[in-house]
């Protein structure tokens, strides 16, 4: 036992040295050290920012948005996080944004490319989430965005169809309505009108 004990000592501080350096990036980001998180970003031809966990195939910045951490999300963001890497489940940090009503999360992650009509492995897109948490000013920008109400789930029914099953007086089809709105004015046409 004092044996098996003694290279169990030893055996921590090699353990702790063959982490990889994509390990220690998202164990910095999930204990929000700043330092250790920036000092390996810095390190030349790195690419850790985007560094998966092995288990959940969640990045950085999937545990940033989690938290609903905007000073991380744009700290990410600005290093070259990638928005639309999904996890294991098929959702990406703009989904979660969106599912946890994290609306200043929600427009970073647009400013910086995240596809605002990407479904998961249910087919939920972060419109029909939107819609779900009857958050009206998320509807409209998601739709103002390029989020398409009339896309479908897995189950077949649209952001759409869930507004009209919420009733008029949820107020989330004419959000639907006016974020479609405000997305056509600024919406490019090519050809004759």
């Amino acid at each position: 036992m004092i044996v098996a004990g003694l290279l169990a000592m030893l055996a921590s501080p090699v353990a702790a040295q063959q982490q990889s350096d994509g390990y220690k990036f998202l164990k910095a980001v999930r204990d929000r050290d700043g330092d250790i998180a920036t000092q390996l970003l810095d390190e030349p031809g790195n690419t850790i920012v985007n560094a998966r966990d092995i288990t959940t195939g969640e990045t950085a910045l999937h545990a940033v948005v989690q938290r609903r951490d905007l000073t991380w999300v744009r700290f990410l963001l600005q290093r070259g996080a990638n928005p639309n890497i999904a996890d294991k489940n098929g959702t990406t940090p703009l989904q979660i944004a969106a599912q946890l009503g994290f609306i200043e999360g929600v427009e970073q992650l647009i400013k910086r490319g995240a596809e605002v009509d990407v479904s998961d492995s249910t087919g939920e897109t972060p419109l029909i989430s939107a819609v779900h948490r009857r958050d009206l000013k998320l509807v409209e920008m998601l739709i103002a965005n390029g989020g398409n109400p009339d896309r479908t789930d897995n189950s077949g029914r649209s952001a759409r169809d869930y507004a009209m099953l919420l009733g008029a007086r949820a107020g989330v089809i004419e959000a639907i309505e006016k974020g479609e709105k405000s997305g056509n004015k600024t919406a490019e046409t090519y050809g004759p009108q």
